[in-house]
């Protein structure tokens, strides 16, 4: 190891950064999407089918197609900030572009099976 000009020596100041492969981190990208909730509705953005597409990069950017229930809904300008937020607070995550989109149209018949026995909806 090299020595500093105090006599002492120098450590390697650069941070363990761990390796993530793109399968692993788009779990993690997928559990993070699930901690956002419409504030409406008591079920995550996922099993509500409000994404509808994500895709990493091998330079592990994310990008990310979303919709809402409705064009009106009052959250239109938050909910994809929050989402880019909780994706891009992902270590390995290097950006994350979301992307509102209202085609299709979403409907009640994209929820999963987990979000219509949520609301009581089978």
């Amino acid at each position: 190891m090299p020595d500093d000009v105090s006599g002492g020596q120098v450590l390697d100041e650069t941070p363990a950064v761990a390796v993530v492969d793109n399968e692993t981190l788009m779990e993690q990208v997928l559990d993070a999407i699930k901690t956002v909730y419409d504030p409406e509705i008591p079920v995550n953005i996922w099993e509500l089918g409000l994404v509808y597409r994500v895709d990493v990069d091998s330079e592990k950017n994310v990008e990310l197609d979303m919709t809402l229930t409705a064009p009106s809904c009052p959250v239109a300008g938050e909910m994809p900030m929050q989402v880019q937020q909780v994706i891009e607070n992902i270590d390995a995550v290097k950006s994350c572009r979301v992307e509102l989109v209202w085609e299709p149209p979403w409907h009640p018949g994209m929820m999963s099976d987990e979000a219509k026995v949520a609301l009581d909806m089978f």
